[in-house]
């Protein structure tokens, strides 16, 4: 796999625009997750506004924290295959679940191992931003992502009932 996490930009419109409408096709059909949920938080359509809004700086607003979102590009194929949401650090609602890194990979793209090697690259992000022990989380019936944690050095600590769910908190140590 020849991967790289870049920041959306001009250049990648075409690839951003091709992966969440594919996306958002998914979840409306069969109702996939979502995560992360800062690709959704603004409408991509609206190219501009998407971009200026798709990263929370500082000071952060309503209790939010910095953080950074990055799309994942097979540079072989120039396609978007996933996207990550680094938070810088953690809230108290982020510590329950949530975590440092929300990540995702497009429909098409699932269970070829891209989870796992654009968790890896995340993890990079993380040392440099000064993170040495990151929080991933997951839904316990999402055995694919736990999985992909796992590879990445992810312990399981607990679980915790969320909205009726349960989830995973696993720490990585970097």
């Amino acid at each position: 796999m020849n991967l790289a996490l870049v920041r959306p930009a001009e250049a990648y419109k075409e690839q951003l625009f091709d992966m969440l409408t594919e996306w958002k096709n998914d979840i409306i059909e069969n109702h996939t997750n979502t995560s992360p949920w800062a690709i959704w938080a603004n409408d991509f359509h609206d190219f501009e506004h998407y971009m200026e809004n798709l990263d929370t700086k500082e000071p952060a607003p309503n209790g939010k924290v910095p953080d950074t979102t990055l799309f994942c590009l097979d540079k072989d194929r120039n396609i978007f295959v996933g996207a990550v949401n680094i938070r810088h650090r953690l809230n108290e609602k982020l510590l329950r679940t949530g975590g440092h890194i929300g990540d995702g990979i497009r429909p098409s793209e699932r269970r070829k191992g891209y989870a796992t090697a654009m968790i890896a690259l995340a993890l990079d992000e993380c040392r440099k931003l000064g993170i040495d022990r990151v929080l991933m989380c997951c839904d316990k019936e999402n055995i694919g992502s736990a999985k992909s944690i796992v590879r990445n050095g992810g312990v399981l600590e607990n679980e915790v009932e969320e909205n009726g769910r349960i989830e995973q908190r696993y720490w990585i140590q970097l």
